[in-house]
């Protein structure tokens, strides 16, 4: 036994309707564009299925079966990190340790106690945290950027990791400017390790690509963003879908004040702070019927579009891990 569920309470047909339209292009008043505000797509209780079903009980007996078999255990707390190149019969620690001290005598000639006791120091942790491979990821894409020529950067506390400045991640030796190598990593931090690497934004392409080439197209992914309805947005947006006039529509949407300090503004808070709305609210119908649309459609996602900076890379195919989407538009970008 199944239901098409759309929204969860039954007052809640039109602002979904109002959303499809938004979505669209639609106006309300349309008669050729599929409507489904007659049909009940709210999601029922138990009590009103099992009297809608009440002619098949078996089948009713059969979806609790089915529930109660369902058992989803999703491991969470646990770190993946992309699937690095390893030489045969070395695991990741090995070779990051046999990395860090191959490349360590191009920036120190004479490897002094001070240096070696650092690095096997920050080694220890690494391996101990298990962000090895992290390391080798990072410090391949930074070595494939430099050599292509392409410009890029380390910034944050990456720059106290003397482990990341031998490798060519960082570029500022932590030994001569007293980085603490905690600050980027220590063994009480829960979260793992964070190097923010910015590359010439003409070439970001050339580096995304790399890195889809060496790990697979299903194992590398940009971040999606979702564009949600703040408060004005919503009421030109539904006032569209209405059919109601932009002048009028924007009239309203200016009467709700501004976000104030990165805090946003909402309708319901603006009715409350604006009493030239709260007038109009009370006293127009159109305008009380745009605001309670607008009100159950505000905070939705309107769009998708794609992060400027955040790409993922995953050990087996993303879809093990996450939903994925395809760039709107476009059947390339994941």
């Amino acid at each position: 036994v199944t239901r098409d569920v759309h929204y969860l309470n039954q007052d809640q047909a039109d602002s979904q309707d109002i959303l499809r339209c938004i979505s669209e292009g639609w106006k309300v008043g349309y008669t050729d564009r599929e409507d489904f505000r007659h049909v009940d797509r709210s999601l029922n209780t138990a009590e009103d299925i099992m009297s809608r079903f009440r002619h098949v009980p078996e089948a009713i007996k059969n979806t609790v079966r089915i529930a109660e078999r369902v058992d989803i255990d999703i491991p969470l707390n646990n770190w993946h990190f992309a699937p690095v190149d390893l030489p045969p019969g070395k695991t990741a620690d090995e070779f990051l340790r046999e990395e860090a001290f191959r490349c360590a005598p191009d920036f120190y000639p004479e490897m002094g106690k001070e240096i070696t006791d650092r690095i096997e120091y920050e080694l220890d942790i690494i391996k101990t945290k298990g962000y090895s491979p992290y390391f080798i990821c990072v410090a391949d894409y930074v070595r494939y950027a430099k050599s292509r020529g392409i410009v890029e950067s380390t910034r944050g506390s990456a720059a106290g990791s003397h482990v990341s400045y031998v490798l060519g991640i960082t570029t500022v030796d932590p030994i001569r400017f007293k980085l603490p190598f905690e600050r980027f990593l220590n063994p009480f931090r829960p979260s793992p390790p964070d190097v923010d690497t910015d590359f010439a934004d003409d070439r970001r392409d050339e580096m995304i690509e790399y890195v889809t080439n060496k790990y697979g197209a299903d194992k590398v992914a940009q971040i999606i963003t979702f564009g949600t309805m703040a408060a004005r947005a919503s009421v030109r947006d539904v006032g569209r879908a209405l059919g109601l006039s932009y002048g009028f529509c924007d009239q309203v949407a200016k009467l709700i004040p501004p976000a104030v300090q990165g805090f946003p503004m909402t309708i319901d808070k603006a009715l409350k702070e604006e009493p030239d709305l709260k007038k109009l609210y009370e006293t127009n119908e159109d305008v009380k019927k745009l605001l309670d649309l607008a009100q159950q459609v505000e905070g939705c996602a309107r769009h998708t579009s794609i992060h400027a900076a955040g790409v993922v890379i995953s050990p087996t195919p993303l879809t093990d891990f996450c939903p994925v989407q395809r760039e709107s538009g476009g059947e390339k970008i994941i």
